[in-house]
């Protein structure tokens, strides 16, 4: 199956939209088939062995519209929706100012004697009725010329026998003008027999001004349209500027500047300070500090170092380096966004289609009611011009175009808004499942936790944390164990000595044994120790605390002496805790499913504030859970990293992806999360849920002026009340209701999620010295740093704070060259904060 974006011109309504849909969908070959009216793109998924995109193209053409592959043409020549939706907005500005330009003294001219406002001489009196009714004749021409497309399309789709809004326009503005036209012959007819009553009476219903009001009126709200269009592109736009059009290649020790769409892979590529990340890849000499702001939606630069990805059109703050090219073209993260974000604005919520099939019946319907009023009053006795206003009016005010943009502008406002904060909703469907979500399945690992074990504790039996923390890793930089990176990574930074090591031994289900310094040395569990001949028994309650926190304890030994424990944990993200108590807040089950084991799954459903934790399953054993719930009638997003939990992913309601760096993640979820928070899961929903809301809002808007507008317009209140609807007020409130639902949606530009600050009782409780003791009271500390000279510095200082666990409310000031902030008792000691400082490259020179 091939799936090909086109964009499509002469659209205007829904129903044109449908009716795209519609011919294309008839198809022989053509699987699914979605039309966006404000982009004026359309989605098709098709065999092309049985349809080509030719085929495609020729049957939009027969259905009265334009199309075009993009596909056909090279991507640097492809036109950015901000361009296209800027040439719309201008066509209509020009279209609007002709249109004032003459409907304003027309207007003038035909209300004047009515309203007794002054006229020249040569259009006063029943003497120059012909130069009157002339001068709006030749008033209202420049208006239908510059507006004809509404009665070229209008009238092509009225003889297919498919009536769009163009076909009521056509007809509203159509008739009127038929009407002035006949009122001309009628007023030259009674000035050559002297009947001054009938010159009087048609002089005062012409209709020109009607026929022009209307196509004004109408012209003015589809500028207003089309400026919404141009907003709604903004979030792409924003994202294709990003991608720089040059890069700069190292080929034979030469640099070459070359058009980024030539760069291969594998290129060694050059980023200066200032300039934009061509294309991802990875550093391979140099370093940096990089924006990845328009990607992540992470505000401060991320420091990069040789081997760190980096991404096409993140911007090199500082620094140079060189990098080789992983993916290009197509292939980049960038561009794989931007598909992402015009596929979910191009593709429909079933909330849409539903709008779009009333659409597409109700064009039809109105012409009848239409036709139906004026036969109903013309046999009821009303003069032939004033039943005919009725029907005029009835197709002006029906005209379905709020009906069209309820859905498609809330939901291009509302994935633009997403985007724009790193969550990627991949099709309108997802963003509409997403709000009726009840329960969110969590993976824990790469989730819930940071997915990376670290030292947690050095527990020494006696001695020095030194002496414990070299012998330990001493031993471990000889091993491929997944918990010997983290404890030879804390003996660098805290400058352990490394010893040699002989002998060296690994025993599998127990640990590490080996020679330093000619005297035997331990690492590893309780059975280790036991057969080494090493006495634990001081050390067993502390290593069985830290066991049930979900940490894993290791005994160090030398000779028979035990040295003490050091616990791997890997730790939980900070601001997990906060999120799944958002999720509860918003009435949302939070279930963890993790492989890893019951007691370790336990301790960490306790420090976040789970009620439910499942562990010990596979990935079968989570889309098996995820088939369940949904079993007992739940809606259900799945959570993960994307790899291990692609088959929950995909089973559940809503697979929303924690981090966009793996194919996978993006391939099996619906929403993508670039910043891997789960406080982005709570936020998803919400805008789900603010972008349902704008849907219902605007939907009843059109619908409520439809029912209200089109009795009106065909008299109801005429026997009663003597209540008609001039075609001009009807063409105005047509109008109004248009750019009524465009602004309503607009208001999702201004979507931020309501997110609850953490209080104390919300805190993630800290074990402190493993005695069980949960400890919630929070001190502040200065620190006094040197180093510091501008604003870049200060956010680095902040960043390298937040990031050390239980640290919070963090101001640095450069001028005192200080930093206060809280920190949870036994959560992070000094020489944690002094270390997190010193690795950002600056000094502490003293903590209070």
């Amino acid at each position: 199956m091939q799936k090909t974006m086109f964009d499509i011109t002469g659209m205007t309504c829904s129903a044109c939209s449908a009716r795209v849909e519609k011919t294309v969908a008839a198809m022989d070959g053509v699987s699914s088939v979605s039309v966006n009216l404000l982009s004026n793109h359309m989605s098709v998924t098709y065999d092309e062995n049985v349809v080509t995109a030719d085929d495609i193209i020729k049957a939009v053409e027969g259905a009265g519209y334009g199309a075009s592959s993009r596909s056909a043409a090279r991507k640097g020549e492809q036109p950015k929706p901000a361009d296209i939706a800027k040439q719309e907005m201008q066509s209509m500005k020009r279209r609007l100012i002709v249109s004032a330009v003459f409907t304003i003294p027309l207007f003038y001219i035909a209300m004047g004697e009515m309203l007794g406002w002054p006229l020249p001489g040569f259009l006063s009196g029943m003497e120059n009725a012909m130069v009157y009714a002339f001068t709006q004749f030749l008033l209202v021409l420049p208006v239908l010329f510059v507006n004809y497309k509404y009665f070229a399309l209008g009238f092509k789709n009225l003889w297919k026998r498919s009536p769009n809004m163009d076909s009521l326009i056509a007809l509203g503005s159509g008739a009127a003008f038929g009407y002035g036209i006949y009122a001309i012959y009628k007023i030259a007819g009674a000035l050559g027999t002297g009947d001054m009553a009938v010159v009087h009476q048609f002089s005062m219903d012409l209709y020109f001004e009607s026929s022009a009001m209307i196509l004004t009126l109408i012209t003015l709200g589809k500028f207003f349209e089309a400026r919404a269009k141009g907003r709604t592109s903004d979030a792409i736009a924003k994202l294709m500027d990003l991608a720089p059009k040059k890069a700069i290649v190292l080929k034979d020790g030469k640099e070459q500047e070359i058009p980024v769409d030539d760069v291969a892979h594998g290129d060694i590529l050059i980023v200066r300070a200032g300039s934009t990340v061509p294309v991802d890849g990875v550093i391979t000499q140099g370093y940096s500090s990089v924006d990845e702001s328009a990607i992540t939606g992470e505000s401060l630069p991320v420091d990069k170092n040789v081997g760190d990805k980096v991404t096409g059109g993140t911007i090199n703050k500082s620094g140079y380096f060189q990098m080789k090219a992983t993916a290009v073209g197509e292939n980049t993260a960038l561009a794989k966004i931007i598909r992402l974000v015009e596929e979910a604005t191009s593709s429909k919520a079933p909330i849409a289609k539903m709008a779009d099939k009333i659409s597409g019946i109700f064009v039809p319907v109105v012409m009848l009611v239409a036709l139906g009023a004026f036969i109903l009053w013309l046999a009821l006795g009303l003069h032939f011009e004033t039943a005919l206003s009725i029907g005029i009016s009835v197709l002006v005010i029906s005209c379905p175009c709020a009906l069209g943009l309820a859905t498609p502008t809330a939901i291009m406002v509302g994935t633009g808004r997403g985007a724009a904060n790193g969550i990627l909703v991949k099709s309108a469907e997802s963003l509409e499942i997403t709000h009726s979500i009840d329960t969110v399945v969590l993976d824990k690992t790469g989730t819930v936790t940071e997915g990376k074990p670290v030292v947690t504790d050095l527990v020494t039996n006696g001695g020095e944390k030194a002496q414990l923390l070299s012998v330990a890793a001493s031993l471990e930089k000889m091993s491929g164990h997944p918990l010997a990176e983290p404890i030879v990574s804390e003996a660098e930074n805290k400058g352990a000595a490394f010893e040699a090591v002989e002998d060296y031994r690994l025993i599998p289900g127990q640990g590490i044994v080996g020679k330093i310094n000619g005297i035997p040395c331990y690492a590893g569990n309780r059975k280790l120790m036991e057969e080494s001949g090493v006495d634990i028994k001081s050390s067993a309650a502390t290593a069985e605390s830290l066991a049930n926190e979900g940490k894993t304890p290791l005994y160090i030994a030398q000779g028979n002496q035990l040295l003490g424990l050091i616990a791997v944990a890997d730790t939980v993200k900070p601001t997990s805790r906060q999120a799944i108590a958002e999720l509860r807040r918003m009435g949302i089950d939070v279930i963890m499913l993790t492989g890893d084991n019951a007691r370790t799954a336990e301790a960490i459903r306790k420090q976040v504030g789970l009620q439910k934790v499942i562990a010990e399953v596979v990935p079968e054993d989570k889309e098996r859970e995820v088939r369940r719930l949904q079993q007992e009638g739940r809606k259900v997003a799945m959570v993960g990293d994307g790899i291990n939990d692609a088959p929950a992913l995909a089973r559940a309601d809503t697979g929303i992806a924690i981090g966009a760096g793996t194919d996978i993640a993006i391939e099996s979820a619906d929403i993508v999360l670039m910043k891997s928070d789960l406080m982005d899961v709570p936020a998803a929903i919400q805008l789900s849920r603010a972008v349902m809301r704008n849907i219902k809002q605007n939907l009843f808007w059109a619908f409520i002026y439809n029912t209200i507008g089109i009795p009106v317009a065909a008299g109801a209140l005429y026997g009663a009340f003597g209540i008609l609807l001039n075609p001009m007020i009807a063409a105005a409130a047509m109008s109004f209701s248009s750019v009524s639902v465009v602004l309503n949606a607009l208001r999702l530009r201004f979507f931020k999620p309501k997110l609850h600050n953490t209080d104390k009782t919300d805190e993630i409780p800290v074990i402190n010295n493993h005695n069980n003791k949960k400890e919630l009271a929070k001190m502040e500390k200065t620190i006094k740093i040197e180093g510091m000279s501008c604003g870049h510095c200060s956010a680095a200082v902040t960043k390298a704070l937040e990031s050390v666990p239980g640290v919070s409310d963090v101001n640095v000031d450069l001028e005192s060259k200080s930093a206060t902030l809280k920190v949870l008792d036994g959560a992070a000691s000094d020489g944690a904060l002094r270390k997190a400082v010193e690795d950002a490259g600056y000094e502490v020179t003293g903590i209070a």
